[in-house]
């Protein structure tokens, strides 16, 4: 009897053990925290670079340029997100605008591997200097006194205001962690408020390296590159004259058709946490000709190159190759200032 009550104590001992163990690793196991899903994010960022290009071509005279960002954000789905920003660009224009305030909104769903991107950019250049050197436009259309009385060395002419929107849309496809391309496009009625309607449309591609190329340094390095044409509209009769005077070569009455373009560049960055430092050559075909026609430049000179478009020989250097060194930062609130 003792030995059988002994072992029915042992057992006792046994399953209230076993018990205890079973309450221990209940206990362990405590569910995680629920975490409520926090819609709003904020972008904000800067940079300062050596040319802000635009399309590949200069909007700084090939001078140091500096650019922020700030950029809210509304999560609607980890796959939709809404967002509206203001960005500004220190420039150099013929016009000498104060420089390039950026406003934009739009929408960002993602399906899968592709990233869309549809929305609305104004770009405006405020500040601005009227110069034309007469009382008339080549079609006859009275100017402004503040366009009559001031007039380019080189004979040519800009607007006061040259601000204008963009509707655009853009997709990137994910093809593995190291992989991805796009596709972008973008449309405005009156490019540059030059009465000519412009469309931009490019492809791109991008390779980053894997995240163990440098090691447990936290750099990331990547390359990417663009090609993208331009295409424009016939310019309003205010641009009909341009190069035509005083060097000669006469008036476009209706107005200037600008040449289309190609343009393309390539590069290789360097990332660090929220820094980014991007090294790229840029370029187009637009000829000195062409280039000037468009671009109004203040600084053109005479270089014997002509076109149907630019008969006065006098060329612009803002749309050749560039060298582009970009030193960025970009934050999120949800992200980097938890």
């Amino acid at each position: 009897m003792k030995k059988v009550a002994l072992l029915a104590t042992a057992l006792a001992m046994v399953t209230t053990g076993s018990a205890f163990a079973a309450d221990m690793a209940v206990k362990a196991k405590k569910a995680p925290p629920v975490v409520a899903f926090d819609p709003w994010d904020i972008a904000f960022g800067g940079a300062i670079m050596n040319d802000y290009i635009f399309r590949g071509i200069t909007q700084s005279n090939h001078k140091p340029s500096v650019a922020v960002y700030f950029e809210p954000r509304y999560n609607v789905t980890k796959d939709l997100q809404l967002y509206v920003g203001v960005a500004g660009e220190s420039i150099s224009f013929p016009n000498r605008a104060a420089a390039e305030i950026d406003v934009y909104g739009g929408i960002r769903p993602t399906f899968g591997a592709f990233a869309f991107d549809i929305g609305v950019w104004g770009y405006l250049y405020p500040g601005g200097t009227c110069f034309f050197g007469a009382p008339t436009d080549t079609a006859g259309n009275p100017l402004s006194a503040e366009c009559a009385a001031n007039a380019l060395l080189n004979g040519n002419v800009m607007k006061k205001d040259v601000s204008f929107f963009e509707v655009y849309g853009k997709v990137n496809y994910t093809i593995n962690d190291n992989w991805s391309v796009g596709l972008n496009e973008f449309y405005s009625p009156n490019f540059l408020n030059t009465g000519a309607w412009g469309n931009y449309t490019s492809v791109t591609a991008k390779w980053t390296a894997p995240s163990t190329t440098f090691g447990s340094s936290g750099v990331g390095v990547y390359v990417s590159g663009e090609f993208g044409r331009q295409w424009f509209g016939t310019s309003d009769s205010f641009y009909g004259t341009g190069i035509a005077s005083p060097l000669g070569g006469g008036p476009f009455p209706n107005g200037i058709k600008y040449a289309d373009y190609n343009t393309w560049n390539i590069g290789v960055g360097f990332t660090y946490k929220v820094m980014t430092l991007d090294l790229r050559y840029s370029d187009t075909d637009l000829s000195k000709a062409n280039c000037n026609a468009f671009t109004s430049d203040n600084t053109a000179t005479f270089s014997s190159s002509y076109s149907s478009i630019n008969p006065s020989g006098v060329g612009s250097k803002w749309c050749g190759a560039a060298g582009i060194a970009k030193l960025s930062f970009d934050l999120t609130a949800m992200t980097n200032l938890k």
